[in-house]
C-alpha cells in the first residue's frame, strides 16, 4: 500500500463509517480495485476504525461529558423511573450492544467463512442497505420522545447484522430507530455513541490476532509507518467531518438519496466487480 492508497482509504473509511453507505463495503470494493489484499494491512484496517471512534469522541464530547456526569451523580438506583435521563440513557446504549457483543464473540468468525468479504455479497448487501434506507423514509410511525430499553435492543440487532459488508452501521441502525418511530434528532448521536465500544472492542480482537502472527510481518511491510499515519489522519479528518454532517441530514429526514446511492452501487458492484 502506498501514500495515495492510504489517504484514499483513510478518507474513504472516515466518510462512510457515519453515512449510511457501508465503510465495510466501500473499502472491501475499493480494495478490490487496487488490488490490495485486507488480511495483509490489518494493522492499517484497525488504525483507521480507531481514528473513527476519535472522531466521534470528539465531535460528541459534551454528549459523553453529560452521560458520565448523570452516572456518577448521586441518585437512587430503585426503578427506571428514579434513573436520571443521563443513567437510562447509558444503560440503553449497553442493552444495544449485547446482540453485535453475541455475534462477535461466538459467531464473527463463522459468518465470514459463510458470507465471505467478496465483492458479490457486497452487492446484495448494499442492496439490502438500499431497502432499509427507503422503507424508513417512507415510514411515517408515531413519534417517541425518547428511546426505550426494548427498541435499544432491537436497534442493537440491527448493528449486530451490520458485521455484513455492505449493510451500513449507521444506516441500519438509525433506519431501524426511526421506523420504530423514534426521533429522528435522537437516532444519529445515539447510533454513533452505541458503536464506540463494539468498534473498540472489535479493534483489540483484531490486534490480539495481529500480534504475533505471520501477518504482521506482512502488514509491516505493506504499509510503513508514514503510510498508517496518513491513513489515520485521513480518517479522523474525514471522520469528524461525517460525523457532523450525519447528525445534520438525519434531522432533515433525506436518506433517500442514500438510498439511492447504495442501490446504484450495489448494482455496478454486481455487474462489473
Amino acid at each position: 500500500m502506498n501514500w495515495f492508497e492510504s489517504i484514499l482509504l483513510g478518507l474513504l473509511q472516515g466518510l462512510t463509517e457515519y453515512l449510511p453507505i457501508s465503510s465495510s463495503g466501500h473499502l472491501a470494493i475499493a480494495s478490490s480495485l487496487f488490488g490490495i489484499d485486507g488480511e495483509q494491512n490489518m494493522a492499517f484496517t484497525v488504525l483507521v476504525h480507531v481514528a473513527t471512534v476519535l472522531s466521534t469522541i470528539v465531535i460528541l464530547w459534551k454528549e459523553i461529558v453529560w452521560i458520565f456526569k448523570d452516572i456518577f451523580a448521586r441518585q437512587e438506583w430503585k426503578s427506571w423511573e428514579s434513573l436520571n435521563e443521563g443513567t437510562r440513557y447509558a444503560i440503553n446504549i449497553i442493552i444495544s450492544m449485547i446482540p453485535v457483543g453475541i455475534v462477535g464473540l461466538f459467531f464473527k468468525d463463522r459468518i465470514e467463512e459463510i458470507f465471505g468479504s467478496g465483492t458479490t455479497v457486497v452487492g446484495i448487501c448494499l442492496l439490502v442497505t438500499a431497502l432499509l434506507l427507503t422503507f424508513s423514509y417512507y415510514a411515517k410511525p408515531r413519534q417517541r420522545e425518547n428511546i426505550s430499553c426494548f427498541h435499544a435492543f432491537i436497534i442493537g440487532i440491527a448493528q449486530a447484522i451490520a458485521v455484513l459488508p455492505g449493510i451500513s452501521r449507521s444506516g441500519a441502525t438509525i433506519a431501524t430507530g426511526i421506523m420504530l418511530g423514534n426521533r429522528k434528532e435522537r437516532l444519529a448521536q445515539f447510533s454513533f455513541l452505541m458503536v464506540i465500544p463494539p468498534i473498540l472492542g472489535e479493534a483489540l480482537l483484531d490486534m490480539k490476532d495481529l500480534i504475533g502472527s505471520a501477518s504482521a510481518t506482512t502488514a509491516d511491510q505493506t504499509a510503513g509507518t508514514g503510510v498508517l499515519i496518513l491513513g489515520f489522519l485521513a480518517a479522523f479528518l474525514s471522520g469528524c467531518a461525517a460525523c457532523k454532517w450525519m447528525i445534520s441530514i438525519v434531522r432533515k429526514g433525506k436518506l433517500i438519496w442514500f438510498g439511492i446511492y447504495c442501490a446504484v452501487v450495489g448494482l455496478l458492484t454486481l455487474l462489473f466487480l
